[in-house]
């Protein structure tokens, strides 16, 4: 099992930006596609980005295309998810999740992080 573990959530006003950091412990993380999944209060978790093993290919949910940004540094066992554009449906909490091939669905990642809190002010 990997580990991993999300930060850089927070409190941020409509049209700012976050970045989330998401670091995994061992030496998998490079063999496995990454994940970002949401879950907003009364809502269904929900797909928002998905990286290649390497990087190569990346896969957004439409509502964040053009404003979110998946990426990953193997070499420091961290992937990455900046937010721009911010916007108050935005707001759940954001968990990180490893799969052996980026899917959309959550059913396909084995490894999840705690989450981390983002709430976008109007």
């Amino acid at each position: 099992q990997v580990q991993l573990v999300e930060s850089g959530g927070g409190l941020v006003q409509a049209g700012g930006s976050l970045r989330l950091s998401c670091a995994a412990s061992g030496r998998t993380f490079s063999s496995s596609a990454m994940g970002w999944f949401r879950q907003a209060p009364g809502k269904e978790r929900e797909f928002v980005a998905a990286i290649s093993r390497y990087g190569v290919n990346t896969y957004y949910t439409d509502s964040v295309k053009g404003r979110f940004t998946i990426s990953r540094d193997n070499a420091k066992n961290t992937v990455y998810l900046q937010m721009n554009s911010l916007r108050p449906e935005d707001t759940a909490v954001y968990h990180c999740a490893a799969a052996a091939v980026a899917a959309s669905r959550s059913d396909e990642y084995h490894s999840w992080g705690q989450g981390t809190q983002v709430t976008v002010s109007s």
